[in-house]
């Protein structure tokens, strides 16, 4: 085991190498605006420019940009914004709260809803349980999730208000403006303006899961090892969550961590729908202005959770599956 560990760990620091070297390719090389041209205005003076130049690196060689931007990266610093001059990782630590809330929240809500609800409709297959939430998952799954929010939006927050006369989910910003100065008013505040995103995001998720969750619960309560619990006669209840669940725990598992990364790296429409100062709004208008540092400093930091969650995923197929630790022992 500690073997394969090693092994495993080894090849995801080469991977992360190989990613970081193409994320530096893209932007300083095969992108046809060059960082230089989005930093140094030609009204700047001389020695404005000559400034700039040397705070960013610009008049070194490329082999010393790389190995600086390699530095920035695995030490996670990041270099500097474009924009603001500021230290990228500074403005991200200030971005990311809020979207480990929002999507934090999300996921562990989408998990509780979705999980159940296929294994509810694998149970009971056929009926109008299943017809609903297969309905439901495909509806929630082919839709848009911009479509869904927007509908959202326009019934809670025009709607309702138009016919009630005040708000009843904010639509914009994580929190009020002025903010509460006492800290549980403020906490109930910022909670009441995530409420209507996150709702949104759970609905617009919950149906992959649900179906996910059903599909592979129907290949297990279809083995012999289920029909052969049954005939001990267990409760259904028991057969469902001790043994077929828990088959299913290895796939299931790696979805959620396969999701994780996503929690820190922001829904970049869904924090723009909302006006939410999140990672994900931040890496869409680093973008759009060319940002590089930022869009570079989000894709690794992406990427790099992408590969720890993977490690991750493959370790624990031997905890949650008795099997596999079986086979490494022979």
């Amino acid at each position: 085991m500690r073997e394969y560990l090693l092994k495993r760990i080894i090849v995801a620091i080469f991977i992360v190498w190989i990613i970081a070297s193409l994320n530096f390719v893209i932007f300083q090389i095969v992108s046809p605006i060059k960082p230089e041209y989005t930093i140094l205005d030609p009204n700047f003076t001389p020695a404005v420019r000559r400034a700039l130049a040397e705070l960013y690196g610009l008049n070194e060689p490329l082999h010393t940009r790389y190995l600086l931007y390699l530095r920035n990266m695995f030490t996670w610093k990041f270099g500097r914004s474009f924009e603001t001059m500021r230290p990228v990782a500074e403005e991200m630590a200030w971005r990311l709260p809020c979207t480990v809330m929002l999507l934090g929240s999300a996921l562990i809500c989408t998990i509780l809803v979705g999980i159940p609800l296929g294994i509810l409709a694998a149970s009971r297959r056929g009926t109008k349980v299943d017809v609903a939430t297969i309905g439901a998952g495909l509806f929630t799954w082919g839709v848009p999730t911009f479509f869904i929010q927007l509908l959202f939006l326009l019934f809670f927050a025009y709607y309702l208000h138009s016919v009630l006369g005040f708000t009843v989910l904010p639509s914009r910003g994580i929190y009020s403006i002025p903010p509460p100065t006492e800290p549980l008013a403020y906490i109930a505040d910022v909670i009441w303006h995530l409420t209507l995103p996150l709702i949104t995001l759970v609905v617009a998720s919950f149906g992959s899961w649900a179906l996910y969750t059903r599909n592979i619960m129907l290949d297990a309560i279809t083995q012999d090892y289920i029909v052969t619990a049954r005939a001990k006669g267990l409760t259904e209840r028991t057969v469902l969550y001790r043994h077929a669940f828990r088959s299913i725990l290895p796939p299931v598992a790696t979805m959620i961590a396969m999701a994780v990364p996503s929690i820190v790296t922001g829904a970049m429409i869904t924090e723009y729908l909302f006006t939410l100062p999140g990672i994900g709004q931040w890496y869409l208008t680093a973008l759009m202005q060319s940002n590089y540092p930022v869009v570079q400093a989000v894709l690794f930091m992406y990427a790099v959770l992408m590969i720890i969650a993977n490690l991750i995923a493959d370790l624990m197929y031997g905890v949650l599956d008795p099997r596999i630790r079986v086979g490494q022992r022979r």
